[in-house]
């Protein structure tokens, strides 16, 4: 009888010590631009932080992703993909002009598109639930791409799907696909750092220079063919440039 009382006082009643979840943050708006092809690139944002083959440089990117994800509302866990992911390819092809800010406008396509959620994502960079997209089987609008994997990476022994938070085919995956933490293991598109890193190499691998509007829009239609799809990489690029550094 007591018992029952305490329950039904303590019902609802807020524990001061318990830890609170941080809010999360609603997507950033994003203006619609629609430059046609070769004629404008996106700003790049703050740049990431300057790669130290050497030392360990964890505690400067994270720094950045924090700052960046308070401007942006991208996740800092992701945006700490998308900044390695630069800092390497400065490194590695340093002609290329790969910002993370393009990285982070695919992202944002493909999560719009998938209808997939990049803030569920482990410490280690796996997404919560493995993102694998309809199969390209030639439906209605959909383009007919026949396995070439065996199943491997999508599940699908008759028809590819694209996969991961960056959305690859196996095919693309398989030629570009690269480890971003050194560690030896194998490249996960399920991963968003490998996932991340890979794009990043895929959108250098043409000898363009993304800091050009002829050299952007090359690399992101090899990406994607779609001029709809680059104006809306475009568009979201260029927002979330300019929120990086705005006051």
């Amino acid at each position: 009888m007591v018992t029952g009382v305490v329950l039904v006082l303590t019902i609802g009643i807020r524990n001061p010590d318990a830890p609170v979840a941080p809010p999360v943050q609603p997507a950033l708006a994003i203006p619609e631009q629609r430059p046609q092809p070769g004629a404008e690139s996106p700003r790049a944002g703050l740049a990431a932080p300057v790669d130290r083959p050497q030392v360990s440089d964890q505690v400067e990117l994270d720094a950045w992703a924090t700052r960046v994800a308070d401007k942006t509302h991208v996740p800092p866990r992701v945006l700490a993909a998308y900044g390695r992911a630069e800092m390497w390819m400065q490194r590695q092809k340093p002609t290329c002009h790969l910002s993370w800010a393009t990285l982070a406008g695919i992202g944002r396509v493909e999560t719009e598109r998938g209808e997939f959620d990049l803030s569920a994502i482990a410490a280690n960079g796996r997404v919560a639930k493995p993102v694998v997209g309809p199969p390209l089987d030639g439906s209605p609008g959909v383009p007919a791409v026949h396995d070439t994997d065996a199943g491997k990476l999508d599940g699908d022994k008759a028809w590819d799907h694209a996969i991961g938070p960056m959305q690859f085919l196996p095919s693309t995956w398989t030629k570009y696909q690269e480890r971003a933490n050194g560690d030896g293991g194998a490249p996960d598109p399920q991963n968003i750092d490998d996932a991340a890193f890979t794009a990043a190499r895929y959108l250098c691998s043409g000898g363009d220079d993304l800091g050009t509007p002829a050299g952007w829009w090359r690399a992101i239609l090899f990406y994607n063919p779609g001029v709809a799809y680059g104006q809306d990489v475009f568009s979201a690029a260029d927002a979330y440039a300019e929120a990086s550094v705005a006051p």
